[in-house]
């Protein structure tokens, strides 16, 4: 077979993400790649650090991206905050809260798991009995939007009752950034981390991460080394730091940093707040459209993320076949579901670039016409 250039074909992304990225942020891409130590780079990073600081509300520092996706994130939060025989109470209500639980134990820590429901928000009397049953807790970890099940939990309530029992919190928001309500310093969330691919509308392959100045200190007091020398942040912010001289640490990925930039000056345009009601108002489109044609949500309406809508499946209706259909006949990727959700739940993306109205209507045309085969 002869190898030639690879052209992808167009589709209209609505699953989990990616997002649809727009025309501009692609053009930013394409732009002439410069040396990672460039003056001008170091400028755009410096620019990037005060987009992010934007994006999570936040005046911290320690803020940067990290050269790898949302995972990396999570596992660069974790592997800095905790050490080996530490008590972690991790929140579990779905994938990525589990996968929490799993960079804990690699760590060496010793979690505390406090689950919900597949689908249900994280009931903070359930982390309070957590927090008084291990007074030796020192790290709390939760998913701000799971981006498995849909749910949204109170980020404000759990950081704060963690905060009583003289703990410091890790904030999954690799859905949330962007897209719904997350303000890190008003909220007074220790360490938030993200993905570049969902609301951000940017490349895959970035992770933009915050830390404040009690998780700062809780680093610099460890008794061990950090277990990663990539996602080692002492050794990262030699790199992203304020410093006019930075210190070599890895060769960044100039072009997707270009796309990060530019879809981070479009939040910046559109103002955050003015994204975050446009996501709601389009939740709110898809809802009033799929109810229409006899579609159900999976999660209740109150702990809903508003830019991944997660919709059961109806009996007799083959999810694969569906989504297959989608893909081919309309160009359009929809989410399946993870885990004990496999076969149960579409996730639907209107995330970034993607949330709005045209692909609202979109979406439920062509899963009303698809459906018709199934009730016909």
């Amino acid at each position: 077979m002869e190898i030639t250039s690879f052209h992808p074909p167009q589709r209209i992304l609505m699953g989990p993400g990616p997002s649809d990225i727009s025309p501009r942020v692609l053009e930013a891409m394409s732009r002439p790649t410069i040396g990672h130590l460039d003056p001008e780079f170091i400028r755009m990073m410096d620019q990037v650090k005060q987009l992010l600081q934007y994006a999570f509300q936040t005046r911290n520092d320690m803020t940067f991206v990290v050269s790898a996706p949302g995972s990396a994130g999570m596992e660069t939060a974790i592997v800095n905050m905790v050490e080996p025989g530490d008590t972690v109470i991790v929140c579990v209500n779905g994938v990525f809260g589990g996968r929490m639980q799993a960079m804990v134990e690699r760590c060496g820590g010793q979690p505390v798991v406090v689950e919900a429901p597949w689908g249900r928000a994280i009931e903070p009397e359930k982390l309070e009995a957590a927090l008084k049953a291990h007074p030796e807790a020192r790290v709390v970890t939760f998913v701000h939007a799971e981006t498995s099940t849909g749910a949204l939990s109170d980020a404000r309530t759990l950081a704060a009752i963690a905060h009583q029992h003289d703990c410091l919190v890790i904030v999954d928001a690799v859905t949330s950034l962007g897209g719904c309500p997350l303000k890190v310093d008003e909220w007074e969330l220790d360490v938030v981390y993200s993905g570049s691919q969902k609301c951000l509308s940017a490349p895959p392959g970035l992770a933009p991460i915050t830390f404040n100045e009690r998780a700062v200190a809780h680093i610099q007091n460890r008794k061990t080394p950090v277990q990663s020398w990539f996602l080692d942040v002492n050794l990262v912010m030699q790199y992203w730091g304020g410093q006019q001289r930075r210190a070599y640490h890895h060769t960044a990925p100039i072009n997707n940093l270009y796309g990060l930039h530019e879809a981070l000056v479009m939040l910046k345009e559109e103002g955050l707040e003015n994204a975050w009601q446009r996501h709601r108002e389009n939740h709110l489109r898809l809802k009033t459209a799929l109810e229409a044609i006899g579609l159900e949500f999976f999660v209740p309406e109150a702990e809903r993320i508003p830019q991944l809508n997660a919709v059961q499946i109806p009996d007799g209706v083959d999810d694969a076949q569906v989504r297959q259909r989608l893909l081919e006949e309309f160009r359009l990727e929809i989410g399946a579901g993870l885990g004990p959700m496999a076969g149960k739940i579409w996730r639907i993306g209107l995330m970034g670039y993607g949330s709005n109205p045209k692909n609202v209507l979109y979406c439920a045309s062509a899963l009303e016409t698809v459906l018709k085969t199934f009730r016909s």
